[in-house]
């Protein structure tokens, strides 16, 4: 069924306090993509973030950010008062996100609110801890261990914790108790707030599509607890990460850091964990996209230690036998493929094999720092089974990309759109509907492309840190006047939702 949505990451919502949260903001923005005639909301991972405030690096692969817990919902319920929110710091530029000022100030509010909450009498939560004891437990204890330590890295932890050493870690949950407990009422209160505003969004048609990272990162729960995972030597350090090789993009290729897994484990215990990370993120979403899927395929290795990804190298992923069964433990779900960058013909006929939508940017089409983008991100080439995006959360918006393109893609652009009228100041509009138009199934348009916006909205830019993942929506922006222009967008190219 051809249909459409939008990419906006829940920071990015223009709700009070200095982030994006499951707010009425959230419910709004809702009700607004129903009135655009949308069927999906896109957002980024949920995950806790870590250094540099990627989403993409989270102390947990199963645990939310606690950012996104919206405090009014909390001075509703008598936890919180409006004076003491008001009375905190989170910067005074509501469009962008100061993490510095957010870490300050939002953990002390959601500490009074713990302390409160009387929590451990609540049945509900009694629930949640069972339900997700599994991951819960450890990354609770990791949470409060890491304040312990200074928000050290656990592999600067005191060794018997570091290894987890059974006498050691009882100990530890026993001094620790009090912030352990706040970690799960954190937990607790994020996904009973994400459920919600989930549940509101299916019944008015909308499906979420989450994002999956491919990794973990080093500095999480997941690495900690579950070392057999991964490729780490006796002290549990990598011996290798990953990252991915030189292009167009980057001279010396982008160092990610995180551990690889080591996949002869994951076989041999019939990916367990990968089956329950999965079926887990299909309690948060209704499809996933999954980042980096030619990782699958192979994976770029890299010494650890290395200051560049020059001196990695190819290696073997678990390939089709990693899906066949999460598939056969879980049956078909809805997948989408991200198989963008260098793609060989062993990452195609994976795509292929597993049957997922593979993702298509118009950006690389008309790029000359893209080798591959003629042959495979022009529409005309485009499967139906694929989604299509105009950029995605890593690329420049489509109004700034095209301004800083050279005049001779610029030109070529202009001759594929057969733009003579349309002046360039909105000519987004004009990639909107050449993605809107394709033959993919699904389009999804990231919101700021929606708005015109230029590179001062991108949300990241690879390989720099400090700078990312700040963009907030103004509030209004997304209005019903725009809303009315998507719908007739949408309606015009037939991707308009069938009830």
């Amino acid at each position: 069924m051809r249909a459409s949505g939008i990419l906006l990451s829940i920071s990015s919502l223009p709700s009070n306090y200095g982030i994006g949260c499951f707010s009425k903001e959230a419910y709004e923005f809702v009700d607004r993509l129903c009135e655009a005639g949308q069927s999906f909301w896109q957002i980024l991972p949920l995950g806790p973030t870590g250094y540099g405030d990627s989403p993409y690096q989270s102390f947990s692969t199963f645990a939310g950010n606690p950012y996104f817990i919206d405090l009014e919902k909390l001075i509703r319920g008598g936890l919180l008062t409006k004076e003491e929110c008001d009375s905190v710091d989170f910067g005074e530029d509501t469009e962008k996100v100061d993490y510095e000022k957010l870490y300050k100030g939002r953990y002390k509010l959601l500490k009074k609110a713990f302390e409160n909450s009387n929590i451990n009498k609540n049945s509900a939560f009694k629930e949640f801890q069972n339900e997700n004891s599994f991951w819960l437990e450890d990354y609770a204890l990791f949470m409060a261990a890491k304040e312990r330590y200074d928000n050290q890295s656990w592999h600067n932890w005191d060794k018997k914790i570091k290894l987890r050493d059974k006498e050691a870690l009882e100990k530890l949950k026993e001094e620790l108790k009090e912030q352990i407990d706040f970690q799960k009422y954190m937990q607790f209160e994020f996904f009973s707030q994400w459920k919600a505003i989930k549940s509101y969004a299916n019944s008015k048609g909308i499906k979420i599509i989450g994002d999956i990272p491919i990794y973990v990162s080093l500095d999480s729960a997941d690495a900690w607890a579950n070392p057999q995972l991964f490729y780490l030597d006796s002290d549990n350090k990598p011996t290798r990460i990953a990252g991915c090789p030189p292009d167009g993009f980057s001279a010396t290729g982008q160092l990610w850091g995180n551990p690889l897994y080591n996949w002869d484990y994951h076989k041999e215990t019939g990916f367990n964990w990968w089956i329950k990370r999965i079926e887990y993120c299909y309690k948060l979403y209704d499809i996933l996209r999954i980042d980096h899927f030619r990782g699958f395929d192979e994976y770029y290795s890299i010494p650890f230690g290395a200051t560049s990804a020059i001196d990695g190298r190819w290696e073997k992923g678990p390939g089709i036998e990693l899906f066949k069964a999460v598939e056969a433990k879980l049956g078909k779900r809805e997948v989408i493929a991200e198989d963008l960058g260098y793609l060989t013909d062993s990452v195609r006929k994976l795509v292929d094999d597993c049957g997922f939508p593979g993702m298509k940017v118009l950006e690389f089409a008309f790029d000359s720092r893209d080798s591959s983008g003629a042959q495979y991100y022009f529409p005309y080439n485009y499967k139906e089974n694929s989604v299509v995006y105009t950029g995605t959360h890593d690329n420049e918006t489509i109004a700034g990309w095209f301004k800083n393109i050279t005049e001779e893609e610029r030109n070529m652009a202009k001759l594929y759109l057969n733009n003579r009228y349309t002046p360039e100041n909105e000519i987004y509009w004009d990639f909107v509907c050449l993605a809107m138009a394709s033959v993919s199934k699904w389009c999804v348009i990231p919101m700021q492309d929606y708005l015109g916006l230029d590179n001062s909205a991108r949300m990241n830019t690879p390989s720099t840190v400090s700078v990312n993942w700040k963009w907030r929506l103004p509030k209004s922006a997304f209005d019903k006047s725009l809303a009315k222009k998507i719908y007739s967008i949408t309606e015009c190219y037939g991707r308009l939702p069938k009830y």
